[in-house]
């Protein structure tokens, strides 16, 4: 909850402050090069020529000065031996703050001209301080200053990954990303960089932007912190009853360069607004550190008496650094260098606006579509004027397309009301008009767990339905010898019942994109209406594969792998119950096996979906066939364009998001020969730490925790255990008991994965049961279903109080001897009422 709240408040700020912050950081690094810039535009005012008498002293070149402007001077900007124009400010006309500028030869006092681009950076510097609106500027700029500090921390703790040692996770940037995880990883690794940089300029800045931040700084560092305040500078003119100004530039001269030795090689005289204050003079030897390493001299101007001399060589090092608070601030502390870097960091602000709002709209587009696609569905009334659309889910993408086909029609103006179908009666079947079936087929030909109901109790029913208009969306794999057979089923049931058919029904193999386009067309054939944009699945995001650990050593099984993957950002969520599909890839040996058999370099470039790539990258993603004798001969890039894509590989998630990584638990497939399977191989093995691997997130909304609080029987056998794992964090999170978890595997000394995880929530109370079924520990072989057996009558009592039960894992061992176990202890009725309740669902594969 924290790093949500902590990520909304980010982008919320970000997308308010930013534009300031970008203003600022562009105007900031424009005035950081001014001095260098205005003498690049200006060589024959701001340089002189040097000559041997030296510089006038500053009486001579003061009485200069004032005789031909007839005004008094306030304040010398010079050096000693120089090549620069000395600069003189004279006294300022009543109400203003600073008075007219002068660049002068130090050497003869003549008038050097006027500077062009002066007034361009005062105005960047107006903007970057004040935004060129005085006051309420000024407190806008310092509030988004306190933001950037925000942003700083705040993203280091949202980005901060589980193995926070490894550079490349903090500073290398995945160009083959694209769309909104290019965007995240440049906002994030771009952000690090710059994050020292940032937090500096935030530091120092703000005691420009607020005097309780400038004395707590000032009590902080300086060495007399009670008499150490900013002097003069910001004063006004003299007021009307002020004493007359009355200075010996000849006295103070003699005390300056008394003060500051032979070393002296700048200095800047400030007179005071009016007679009885003292004057203030900083000056810079040829030894000082840096631009801003200044020395004060506090002296009356009268007389030239020394009050005050503060050596910055002689402060302590908290107080230098409050004395060089501009330095830090631009960076010259460090030199041109530290310049640079505060510079190019500066002009990386806009950045971070422009992709923190494009990751944002990104958001928002998501969000809209969704709320759009069921926006009044849930409200409508079932008449027979609204279209129902009834679908059958196991893992949810039956349901998701069944409220992407409602989008479409109510696009139309068509009134939709979207059921599952174990919510579909006969009632609603007699009274609709038009009704769509959007339906998976799960196993070889089964009907998903939540629509057994509709299969037993609807579909042998002898209704009439004449009036009524269908057509069927069928989901399936072909795999399986009854492809889509459950839908097939509804479909005859519908004609025999004299149902008439919209158009011929739809099948779509592992969610084939033509296949879905297909429906599309023949839905806007219904509407009228011209096919929006082709549908979809999620599209796939790079998350970093941060942890990789081996469950089972010494097993005498395939090894089992804990995988631990970071998200791009934090946007990324899942229920427990949830799926991913990972896309894997080919490893290099297999790659490099294929090209050494072709005779082509695996360097070559070619095209991959309109990005130029590496052959050997090229063919990592693609499906590599044992015999090349049909591909010999073939260029690099027909090569490619001969070879299939790679197929998704599909896992159970083993976290939550409060953990702050996915894990998946991925048991190693074998071959006969001994090679690992593509999947697991490129999960455990292939890829290595820090890599980017290839992932959507995929809603399994029939294997949420019930929406009720209540008991919990969790079964599972080898990696099933990694979806209820997800599901006993997710409860124990909300604090909600009794768990009871059956978990079956080979032997307890090698295969009991996550054991100290299990026993630990087991003795916290967390856990209320946990029976184990170790198959290869005795002589006689004992399953998760034999467990459940021995437990029978407790089964029944936990079942009596409303308990729920879950399984994840092998169907066709595991999950098939449970079920006819459950069918043995309860009896068929029993058990096909706790399915059409939600009290048993599955996982299984």
């Amino acid at each position: 909850m924290f790093k949500k709240t902590l990520f909304q408040l980010h982008w919320f700020f970000g997308i308010t402050a930013g534009l300031v912050l970008a203003l600022m950081g562009i105007t900031g690094a424009t005035v950081s090069f001014q001095d260098e810039i205005l003498d690049w535009l200006n060589p024959t005012v701001l340089k002189v020529q040097k000559l041997d008498s030296g510089v006038l002293p500053p009486a001579e070149l003061v009485r200069k000065v004032e005789a031909t402007e007839g005004k008094q001077v306030a304040m010398i900007w010079g050096g000693i031996d120089t090549e620069s124009a000395s600069r003189i400010f004279f006294t300022p006309p009543p109400g203003e703050r600073r008075g007219q500028l002068r660049y002068v030869d130090p050497y003869t006092g003549d008038y050097q001209g006027d500077v062009s681009g002066l007034g361009f950076f005062n105005l960047m510097l107006q903007l970057h301080r004040f935004l060129a609106i005085g006051d309420t500027g000024r407190q806008i700029t310092g509030a988004c200053t306190l933001m950037l500090l925000f942003f700083c921390l705040s993203g280091l703790y949202l980005r901060w990954p589980r193995k926070a040692l490894n550079w490349r996770a903090w500073l290398t940037l995945d160009w083959a990303k694209k769309g909104r995880s290019f965007n995240w990883d440049l906002h994030a690794v771009a952000g690090t960089w710059c994050l020292i940089f940032y937090l500096l300029v935030a530091l120092t800045g703000l005691s420009w932007s607020y005097e309780w931040y400038n004395k707590g700084l000032q009590k902080l560092f300086s060495d007399s912190p009670n008499s150490e305040q900013r002097k003069g500078g910001r004063g006004g003119p003299p007021s009307a009853g002020g004493a007359p100004l009355v200075a010996d530039y000849d006295a103070m001269w003699a005390s300056i360069q008394k003060a500051a030795g032979p070393d002296l090689s700048q200095f800047n005289i400030r007179m005071p607004p009016a007679g009885g204050m003292p004057a203030t003079v900083y000056y810079l030897l040829k030894t000082s550190p840096h631009e801003r390493a200044l020395n004060q001299i506090t002296l009356d101007p009268a007389t030239g008496v020394v009050k005050r001399v503060d050596r910055y060589d002689e402060k302590s090092y908290k107080a230098q650094l409050l004395t060089s608070i501009y330095a830090l601030h631009t960076g010259s502390y460090w030199g041109i260098t530290g310049r640079v870097l505060v510079t190019v960091a500066s002009l990386t602000m806009p950045l971070f606006f422009i992709t923190g709002w494009l990751l944002y709209l990104d958001r928002r587009r998501k969000k809209r579509q969704v709320k759009q696609a069921r926006q009044g569905f849930s409200d409508t009334q079932s008449d027979a004027s609204s279209w129902l659309i009834g679908f059958a889910s196991q893992s949810g993408f039956a349901e998701q397309l069944a409220w992407q086909t409602a989008g479409q029609l109510q696009a139309a103006g068509l009134p939709v009301r979207v059921q599952p179908l174990a919510a579909v009666s006969e009632e609603d079947l007699q009274q609709a008009s038009n009704a769509l079936f959007v339906v998976s087929t799960f196993g070889d030909g089964e009907a998903p767990d939540s629509a057994r109901g509709f299969e037993r109790k609807i579909l042998g029913q002898p209704l009439s339905l004449s009036a009524l208009k269908y057509s069927v969306l069928a989901l399936g794999d072909r795999q399986y010898p009854h492809f889509c057979g459950f839908a097939t089923r509804i479909q005859q049931w519908l004609a025999e019942r004299g149902a008439q058919s919209l158009f011929s029904p739809v099948q779509v193999d592992s969610g084939d994109p033509e296949a879905l386009h297909h429906w599309q067309v023949h839905l806007s054939q219904l509407t009228g209406a011209v096919p929006g944009a082709n549908w979809q699945a999620p599209s796939y995001n790079n998350w970093t594969l941060e942890q990789r650990q081996l469950l089972n050593p010494d097993s005498s099984g395939s090894g089992v792998y804990l995988l631990g993957l970071s998200a791009p950002d934090a946007s990324f969520t899942w229920q427990a119950g949830d799926l991913v599909e990972v896309m894997p890839r080919q490893s290099t040996w297999a790659v490099e096996h294929l090209l050494d058999g072709l005779g082509l370099s695996a360097n070559t470039p070619v095209h991959l979906d309109g990005l130029q790539e590496t052959l050997a990258q090229a063919l990592a993603s693609r499906q590599l066939p044992e015999n090349r004798g049909h591909l010999v001969g073939l260029h690099a890039q027909a090569l490619v364009d001969a070879l299939i894509p790679l197929n998704m590989r599909e896992y159970s998630i083993a976290s939550i998001p409060q953990d702050g990584v996915l894990q998946l638990i991925v048991r190693q497939e074998r071959h006969p020969d001994g090679s690992l399977g593509l999947g697991s191989g490129w999960l455990t093995e292939h890829a290595p730490l820090g890599t980017a691997i290839s992932l959507r997130l995929r809603r399994n909304s029939g294997f949420h925790l019930p929406a009720e609080p209540c008991p919990l029987i969790l079964l599972g056998n080898g990696t099933g255990l990694a979806g209820l794992r997800s599901l006993l964090k997710a409860r124990i999170a909300q604090g909600q008991q009794p768990n009871w978890l059956v978990f079956g595997e080979r032997n307890a000394a090698h295969d009991f994965y996550c054991r100290d995880e299990l026993q630990g929530w087991l003795a916290s109370g967390e856990l209320s049961r946990l029976d184990l079924a170790f198959s290869r520990d005795q002589a006689h072989k004992v399953y998760v279903q034999d467990r459940l057996r021995e437990a029978a009558e407790e089964l029944r009592r936990w079942l009596a109080d409303g308990a729920a039960i879950y399984i994840c894992g092998s169907l066709n061992g595991m999950a098939a001897g449970v079920d006819q176990t459950l069918i043995d202890l309860l009896g068929a009725d029993a058990v096909q009422q706790l399915i059409e309740q939600g009290r048993y669902r599955r996982d299984v594969y």
